[in-house]
């Protein structure tokens, strides 16, 4: 039974609806409040002048490209190992560092426990994401499982199974 495990991908879902809502209302904003600024700037005899109406949506679309870094997570897994792109940071770890998928009550993200003790958040994988999140904790266990046993292992319980 030669099955050979499929690449499996994960993304955050309802984090990334609420960073294109974020970044798209940022935008907007900005740019509304750029065009509210004409005139004097208050007491001094400065005006503003068509850069400072520029510059302010220049700072809304700044500010929304840090919101749209929350796009960024991910987790990519195969039988070689686990690819892990947070935020801030990537992980690309064999299976054979891995000691466990760990998803806790009380706990955000997922995690990965390595075999030295770290534990490296998977923020793909959140718990506001319910049964997205449980099926993609399952499928890296299943990955991690799959890696730990031997090559040999499946041929030997075949013959052990077939009948003398």
């Amino acid at each position: 039974m030669a099955d050979s495990v499929a690449v499996v991908t994960f993304r955050p879902q309802r984090a990334r609806k609420a960073a294109i809502a974020a970044a798209a209302a940022i935008v907007i904003v900005f740019t509304i409040v750029s065009f509210g600024l004409t005139g004097s700037t208050g007491e001094g005899k400065a005006v503003f002048q068509r850069g400072d109406q520029t510059a302010m949506i220049g700072l809304g679309l700044a500010f929304a490209a840090g919101f749209l870094l929350f796009l960024r997570p991910r987790v990519d897994a195969d039988e070689h190992g686990i690819r892990i792109r947070n935020v801030i940071g990537s992980y690309d770890l064999p299976w054979d560092v891995v000691r466990a998928i760990r998803f806790e009550r009380g706990v955000s993200f997922a995690g990965v426990e390595l075999h030295d003790d770290e534990l490296v958040t998977i923020v793909a994988l959140q718990i506001v994401d319910k049964e997205y999140a449980l099926e993609g904790v399952r499928a890296l266990r299943e990955l991690l499982a799959a890696s730990t046993r031997a090559p040999g292992d499946a041929a030997e319980s075949a013959d052990a199974a077939a009948p003398a």
